[in-house]
């Protein structure tokens, strides 16, 4: 990410692969940046970056997937929760067969997604985040953080 934006690479429990050896591409990294248009690209690019260096085994529609995934999920962090949260954090989480990827922020409105009326240029970003996480056999869900925001994430399936 941009100056100004945290990054970490903080490893969590190991895999589970049958005998317990965490895999070189395994751990969990947070993004944080500003509530802003740039946050997008950046998480995108951040979001790349990291999964090409630790070599995560991805096709490359389940890549470009999680890419629009995370694009998705900051927008609309940043065009619907910028006012009481002008952060945005991204965390990425490689283990047990999976990639997780999630978007917090401080608001706490749970979205729904949304059927939009023919003509309109938004409103079915989470429609599409739900397409393209069942399509590459994942889920994905809103929660309440602790702190009364919410978290959206998508977990698909590496490619083992």
């Amino acid at each position: 990410m941009a100056a100004g934006q945290a990054a970490t690479g903080v490893a969590e429990a190991p895999a589970a692969d049958g005998f317990g050896a965490r895999r070189p591409y395994e751990g969990a990294w947070r993004f944080t940046a500003s509530a802003r248009d740039s946050a997008v690209p950046q998480a995108r690019h951040a979001l790349r970056d990291l999964l090409r260096n630790q070599r995560v085994p991805l096709q490359d529609d389940v890549l470009h997937g999680l890419l629009l995934i995370v694009s998705e999920l900051v927008t609309n962090a940043v065009r619907h929760a910028a006012l009481l949260s002008p952060t945005v954090t991204v965390e990425v989480s490689v283990g047990g067969g999976w990639v997780r990827v999630a978007v917090e922020d401080n608001h706490p409105y749970r979205p729904k997604a949304l059927v939009a009326e023919e003509g309109q240029t938004g409103g079915r970003g989470l429609l599409l985040v739900k397409a393209i996480t069942a399509e590459a056999g994942g889920v994905c869900d809103v929660e309440q953080t602790a702190g009364g925001g919410k978290v959206i994430w998508a977990a698909v399936p590496l490619a083992l």
